[in-house]
């Protein structure tokens, strides 16, 4: 055979040479590991322990605990609902802290101990908010005579356009709806459904005055005695995890406080905003109708556009529709401008809250403790946000930067520490 024609056989016998070289080397290998795992000691088995994937295994223990803190909250959640009536005061109280505790420090460089300069603060809140809400009380009580002449106006206004526009209803049909709706009422109200009615405005009333004094008071405890109180919170936890939980409540402290004026800067733009537009429309109550968008808007999301909605009615009933609906672009310009332009420039400055955040804080307050729930909800959420943030990055001290982010702090960082590293509080501040 030639050369030629014997170098392809050569190739392809090395070729195959290789090949069970490489197969061979691989089996060996093989046998090797199985060998060495037959020789590995056998783990005991635990007797009457099922022998289940690991996998498995690894979701169950995490589907316990996922259950264990589900069921926890829960329980957290149904008691701050059954107890929303003293729960809410606090929080409401610790918001108006948070928002007049630099008026305090103010009184308090000035000389005025600090007990004086709390009662100083809560005293001069309440005239505050009496004066504005008497004001306001004054120009609609002024002009309620004539708003209700209009408003009959405008109903009559109504029965003859049902009668002349588009529907053609004639005059018993009219009165047919009238006697309707009459009689819907007067069944609402029989059978003992007034008093219990009345028993529930009763009850509703005794825990708006139980709640105003917790305020009041818890207001000025905050004041005065914050850094004692918060020292005995610190001290209630376990010695290892001081540290960390008096720098926790020193960014939820700041982050809440940041919201709070946040939120007043806010309420007061679109106060004034909408009371400017009422004012070129000529409607009526524009103290009111700011004092009402003022108070509102602390609500987040719905509570500027309702207090806004009742400027609009105003001006349908005293002006038309032509000038409701212009009130009603005024508010809506009012409000985009808020929420578009002032709002994310504040709150993306100070409080990193997502609005999913938002919205779903939202509905757990409502769900917890209705209306109130929503109005101290979302601050609640930032604060806790703060903390997470806070924990996650470490959990260490706060910087000088982030304490000179606020202008006096509730929690005094200032003065000597105890032995479990928490600022000491001296009764003579």
């Amino acid at each position: 055979m030639s050369d030629e024609g014997a170098a392809p056989e050569r190739a392809t016998r090395e070729d195959t040479e290789r090949f069970a070289r490489r197969l061979f080397q691989q089996w060996s290998h093989l046998r090797e590991e199985r060998q060495a795992q037959l020789a590995a000691p056998v783990p005991p088995v635990v007797a009457g322990r099922p022998d289940v994937p690991w996998g498995v295994e690894l979701a169950a223990a995490w589907a316990w605990r996922f259950l264990v803190i589900g069921a926890a909250g829960y329980v957290l959640f149904r008691v701050l609902g059954f107890l929303g009536v003293v729960v809410v005061p606090l929080v409401v109280a610790l918001l108006i802290a948070a928002l007049t505790a630099p008026l305090v420090n103010i009184l308090g460089r000035a000389g005025v101990r600090r007990g004086l300069a709390a009662v100083l603060v809560v005293v001069g809140g309440i005239v505050f908010i009496a004066a504005l809400l008497t004001f306001a009380g004054h120009q609609v009580v002024s002009g309620a005579q004539d708003l209700a002449d209009q408003t009959v106006q405008g109903l009559d206004e109504i029965k003859d356009w049902l009668k002349t526009g588009p529907l053609h209803a004639s005059e018993s049909q009219i009165n047919d709806y009238i006697d309707k709706v009459q009689k819907a009422i007067s069944k609402g109200s029989s059978d003992g459904k007034v008093l219990g009615h009345v028993t529930e405005v009763g009850t509703a009333i005794t825990h708006v005055f139980a709640g105003l004094f917790i305020v009041l008071f818890a207001t000025y405890f905050f004041l005065a005695d914050g850094a004692g109180i918060w020292a005995w919170i610190v001290r209630i936890a376990p010695k290892a995890a001081r540290e960390a939980v008096d720098s926790s409540g020193r960014v939820a402290w700041i982050s809440l406080t940041q919201f709070v004026r946040a939120t007043v800067i806010v309420a007061a733009v679109d106060a004034i905003g909408i009371m400017i537009v009422a004012a070129i429309l000529r409607v009526p109550f524009v103290a009111a109708i700011g004092v009402l968008v003022f108070l509102g808007a602390f609500v987040p999301l719905i509570g500027a556009t309702v207090a806004g909605s009742v400027a609009v009615l105003v001006a349908l009933v005293d002006h038309g529709f032509v000038t409701a609906l212009l009130m009603l672009a005024g508010v809506i310009l009012v409000q985009q401008l808020e929420a578009h332009g002032l709002q994310p420039f504040l709150l993306g400055r100070w409080v990193s809250v997502h609005p999913l955040g938002v919205i779903i804080a939202i509905a757990v307050g409502v769900l917890v403790a209705g209306v109130a729930g929503a109005l101290v909800a979302v601050p609640l959420a930032a604060a806790l946000n703060a903390v997470v943030q806070h924990l996650a990055s470490g959990g260490g001290p706060v910087t000088e930067e982030e304490k000179d982010q606020i202008e006096g702090d509730l929690i005094d960082s200032s003065g000597p520490q105890d032995e479990a590293g928490v600022n000491s509080h001296d009764p003579a501040d």
